[in-house]
């Protein structure tokens, strides 16, 4: 079973990337011009692959994952806007607006008894939670725990953040022809393709930021090896 999950991962990852940006942005960018598929189903072919992808990835999950849809919902509202031939502020606006309610939805759930960060972050998967919490409460650490967790929401946060800033100028940046044009079209798939490099390599180093801060700070309030709270 060693052997088999890190393969699983690596399809996943490489499904997330072709289907959400390889093939949308192929589409958007070659096959716009009135000689093809033209700029509107252009645009319906492009987004039908991550909202198809999308929903075969909540049926094999078998549970609802709330980010995957909030992937959908983002995939379908630029559909939208764009075939509507709305100005691209309104796209500018919504791809800052979802990451922004994300990170907000991280500070304001730090202050519930099920913090948002550990969902993303230290979920079951990662965590041996039964054992952590059983050794927090045996040295009277969980109060200090607790405000180490905050600190890693408040990066965690940042990233969202910072997706959200680096989301608009990216839009306001590059869409600047009229829409339901080819050269319209053609910009939204470039917009996709640089969304990766520009915005999701720095969030994720924040991420990985956060995450690090908090194994490094478990390992020393507790005193034990990180591995005795890892999930194998």
């Amino acid at each position: 079973m060693a052997e088999v999950q890190p393969q699983q991962k690596n399809q996943g990852f490489f499904g997330n990337l072709a289907f959400n940006i390889i093939i949308p942005v192929v589409l958007m960018s070659y096959a716009s011009s009135e000689d093809y598929l033209g700029p509107e189903w252009s645009i319906v072919a492009a987004l039908a692959f991550p909202i198809g992808y999308g929903l075969w990835d909540l049926k094999e999950s078998g549970k609802v994952n709330g980010f995957s849809v909030l992937g959908i919902i983002s995939v379908l509202l630029t559909g939208g806007f764009s075939l509507l031939k709305l100005p691209a502020e309104y796209i500018a606006i919504k791809e800052a607006a979802i990451p922004a309610a994300i990170g907000l939805a991280v500070l304001i759930t730090q202050y519930t008894e099920k913090p948002l960060v550990k969902m993303l972050i230290l979920n079951d998967q990662i965590i041996n939670w039964p054992h952590l919490n059983r050794v927090l409460d045996e040295q009277n650490k969980q109060a200090l725990f607790k405000r180490k967790v905050a600190v890693s929401s408040y990066i965690v946060a940042s990233s969202f953040f910072l997706s959200s800033a680096l989301n608009y100028i990216l839009a306001k940046v590059i869409l600047v022809s009229e829409p339901g044009t080819t050269a319209y079209t053609e910009e939204l798939g470039r917009m996709t393709a640089l969304s990766y490099p520009v915005i999701v390599i720095p969030s994720m180093i924040l991420l990985i930021t956060a995450l690090w801060y908090l194994f490094s700070q478990i390992k020393k309030i507790t005193g034990e090896e990180l591995d005795d709270f890892i999930n194998q």
